[in-house]
C-alpha cells in the first residue's frame, strides 16, 4: 500500500479493514476514517524581505509570514513560512509553504508540520502538491504519515483535511476493527 512494488490487499479486505476508499494524486490509498476536515483563516500576513541577491524574472519573487486559525475535525492554529512567484495582475503564480500546526486532529492533540504547494494560471489551482513531513507529530500525534489538500471556496472559505496514519512504532492504528481482526487471526492461532 505505501510502496511502490507493494502488493495491496484485495477489495474486500480493504473493505473489512477500513482502507477502501479516497486516493491522493499519487494513487497512495488512505482510510477514509482517518480524513480530517476543517475551514481556516489567515489571522496574519507578515510580508519579509527577500534574501539578496535577487535574481530579477518576469514574475516577482516574495516571501512571508502567516499565523493561521483552524475550526471542525482540524482544531489550532499554524506558523506558515509561505514563498511565491506570483503576477498580481494576471493572478499567475506557484507557492510553496511550510506550516507548524499545534492542535487536534479528531481530538488527537499535538503538533506537526506539513508542506503544501500549488499553482495558478488566473483560476483555479493545478499541480497541487501537500504532505504531512515524516517524523515531525509530538503528543498524541507522534508518527503521523500522510497527505492532504486544501480548496477555496467561490465565497472565499478556505477548506483543508489531512488524510492521515499515526504509527507508534512498527503498529499502525488504524483503528477498532484492525485491532480486532488482529487479536482474532492471533487467538486462533495459539494452542489450546
Amino acid at each position: 500500500m505505501h510502496g511502490r512494488n507493494a502488493t495491496p490487499p484485495p477489495a474486500s479486505l480493504r473493505r473489512i479493514i477500513g482502507l477502501a476508499g479516497s486516493t491522493d494524486v499519487s494513487g497512495t490509498e488512505y482510510d477514509p476514517g482517518r480524513r480530517a476536515s476543517g475551514t481556516f483563516k489567515v489571522a496574519d500576513f507578515t510580508p519579509a524581505p527577500v534574501p539578496s541577491p535577487a535574481i530579477e524574472t518576469a514574475v516577482p519573487v516574495g516571501l512571508a509570514t502567516m499565523d493561521k486559525q483552524y475550526e471542525g475535525e482540524v482544531v489550532g492554529r499554524s506558523a506558515t513560512l509561505f514563498t511565491a512567484a506570483f503576477d498580481q495582475p494576471t493572478g499567475t503564480g506557484t507557492y510553496l509553504a511550510m506550516e507548524s500546526f499545534e492542535g487536534a486532529l479528531h481530538g488527537r492533540s499535538g503538533a506537526f508540520n506539513f508542506a503544501h504547494s500549488a499553482t495558478t494560471l488566473g483560476e483555479g489551482r493545478q499541480g497541487e502538491f501537500f504532505v504531512i513531513v515524516p517524523g515531525s507529530g509530538t503528543g498524541e500525534l507522534i508518527g503521523i504519515t500522510g497527505a492532504g489538500g486544501i480548496a477555496v471556496d467561490a465565497d472565499g472559505t478556505h477548506r483543508i483535511w489531512f488524510d492521515y496514519d499515526v504509527c507508534i512504532g512498527p503498529v499502525m492504528l488504524w483503528g477498532p476493527t484492525v485491532l480486532a481482526l488482529t487479536y482474532a487471526y492471533y487467538k486462533r492461532r495459539q494452542p489450546a
